[in-house]
Order: structure tokens, then sequence, then C-alpha cells
């Protein structure tokens, strides 16, 4: 891997980081399509170009999340009995998504993509929030939504927190605990989400070198380190910078690295 293969990466690892810690998003919204399109520079093969870019994500999220969750912890943030609850669902669907998502073509894939962003940018730029109108589900209803929420984030690399927070706020649990019990949450998705990608990559032709399963090591290793410091960074300026402003710009950035992995991978 050359030079400036390095340079990139360490950059995308910093980005990810800094707007995960600043607006507390997941990083799959910038990672996938960054990583989709190194990797088609770098000459990835085309059919597993979104398939390693997805599982790649997956795996680093793992590493970021544990970060977010032992933070959300410390200020009492995370509701446990939900993620008691949610998790089994979650790590169903998500397992299982993976299935799905790896036997779906890389055209459609990226389509569904940009589609799902398109919806998470509208959410942020209106600041969409539902209102408050009934209380959680029993275990089964928990189970069940875990489910769908681990089926869509193992298909497009999140940690589920544009899906889970809203669920939650709408059955009246307060937002900073939403907040802290979805990056909770995000963990196990992205640990099931990471074992399946691995899985269903295993043995795939053409993979290129240092790539396993569908998890390409020198991307998860080099995005993962320096995201872990710039984390900090960014969630210390949340307190002091416009963020409702910065969503709305972030949520502009996802639309276009959207349109540019589209136009990669169907261009």
């Amino acid at each position: 891997m050359g030079i400036e293969w390095l340079a990139a990466y360490l950059a995308l690892g910093a980005g990810v980081g800094f707007f995960a810690g600043l607006l507390g998003v997941g990083g799959g919204g910038i990672m996938v399509p960054m990583l989709t399109t190194l990797f088609a520079a770098q000459g990835f093969p085309r059919e597993h170009l979104v398939h390693v870019a997805l599982g790649t994500s997956m795996a680093a999220i793992v590493i970021t999340s544990i970060s977010s969750l032992r933070a959300h912890h410390a200020h009492g943030a995370v509701r446990w009995d939900i993620v008691k609850g949610i998790t089994p669902g979650v790590l169903a669907g998500t397992f299982g998504g993976t299935f799905i998502a790896s036997r779906v073509a890389t055209a459609p894939l990226a389509i569904f993509f940009g589609c799902f962003m398109a919806y998470v940018s509208v959410q942020m730029i209106l600041n969409v929030k539902p209102k408050p109108s009934r209380e959680l589900p029993g275990p089964a209803g928990l189970a069940g939504v875990g489910g769908v929420i681990g089926g869509i984030s193992a298909l497009v690399a999140i940690g589920g927190g544009s899906l889970s927070v809203p669920f939650m706020t709408w059955c009246n649990v307060k937002m900073q605990n939403a907040i802290g019990t979805s990056a909770a949450i995000g963990l196990p998705i992205a640990l099931a989400g990471a074992l399946g990608y691995l899985i269903n990559g295993w043995g795939a032709p053409g993979l290129p070198e240092w790539t396993v399963g569908f998890v390409n090591l020198p991307a998860l290793v080099l995005v993962s380190l320096v995201s872990t410091f710039t984390a900090p960074v960014g969630a210390g300026l949340a307190h002091r910078l416009p963020v409702a402003t910065l969503k709305k710009i972030f949520a502009g950035l996802l639309v276009l690295l959207s349109l540019k992995m589209l136009h990669t991978v169907l261009g």
C-alpha cells in the first residue's frame, strides 16, 4: 500500500472520529462511500466494492462504539433495561442482514445506501423529532424492533442511532437516555455485522490482499486508530459550537458522499 493510501485512510479516520464525537452519529455514513471510492481507485474487484466497504465499516464501528458506550455509561445515560430487551433482536437482525447484503449485487446495494442516507439527511436538516406518544413495548416487541433496526443497519453499516433514537423518544424515553442507550445498542450491531460480513466474504473470489472475508484489515486498523483520538476532540467542541447548524452541514456532506459513491459504482 502506497503512502498516498496510508494518508487517505488516516484522514478518513480523523474525519469519522471528529464527526462522531461532535454530532453523536455513527461513522458508516462517511466511511462506506469514502471506502468505496478509495477501494475503487486501488483497483478492488468491482463486484465486491460495496460489500468490502460495508464489512470494513462495521468492523471499525466496533472499536468506536466501545469508546462511545463507556462515555455515555459514565454519565448514567444508558438504559440497560432497554439494551437487554432489544439486543437479541438486534443480533439476529444484523447478522441475518449481512447474508442478504452479501447476496445483493453492488449496484442495488449502493442505491439502497444512497436512498437511506438521503432519508437520514432530511431528518437532520429538518431536525425531525417524533412526538412522544406511547410507552416502550414488552420484551417481544423490543426484540422485534431490534430485528428491524439490526437488519437495516447491516445493509448500510450504521450503528442504528438514526433508527433507535427516534423510536425511543417516540416511546417517551428522555433524549439523553435515548442517545446513550443507542450508543450501547451500537456495539452488538457492529459485532454481529462485522462477524456476518467476515463469514459471508470468506473465500469470495478475487478479494484483494490483506482482506479477510469482506473486511479490509489495513483500512480497518488505520481508520480505527485515528478515530479513537479525534472523537474526544469532536465531543469537546460539541458544547461550544452551533451543533444544529453543523448537523445541517453534515447532512449535506452525507448527500454529496452518497452521490459520489453512486457515481463510482454506477458510472
